[in-house]
């Protein structure tokens, strides 16, 4: 399946959350993938960002991470760079975007 979301970030915040980005711990990786993600991209357009996911199951890999150490502190960070965020919780499974179009 693959699902989409927006974030947006703080003002200003541009560099760090990219240098954020340069440096994934690679134990958050792992537990991606581990999660069923084959893919996930980010797009940035001025503070507006906007992932594209591709894995077996949005709400399975949600489950998965919300109790690991290492996404928990990712999160954390993540929140000091984010005006809008998503839940990544289970409970965000249901707060994707929504398909318009496809070709």
């Amino acid at each position: 399946m693959q699902v989409a979301l927006h974030t947006r970030l703080k003002p200003g915040a541009e560099d760090a959350y990219e240098q954020a980005h340069r440096e994934v711990p690679p134990a958050l990786l792992d537990s991606i993938r581990a999660a069923g993600a084959t893919s996930w991209t980010i797009w940035r357009s001025g503070l507006d960002l906007f992932h594209v996911v591709d894995c077996e199951d949005y709400a399975r890999l949600l489950s998965h991470l919300d109790a690991l150490p290492v996404n928990r502190f990712w999160q954390e960070r993540m929140t000091l760079l984010l005006d809008v965020s998503h839940d990544y919780s289970r409970a965000g499974a249901a707060h994707t975007l929504p398909v318009v179009w496809r070709l």
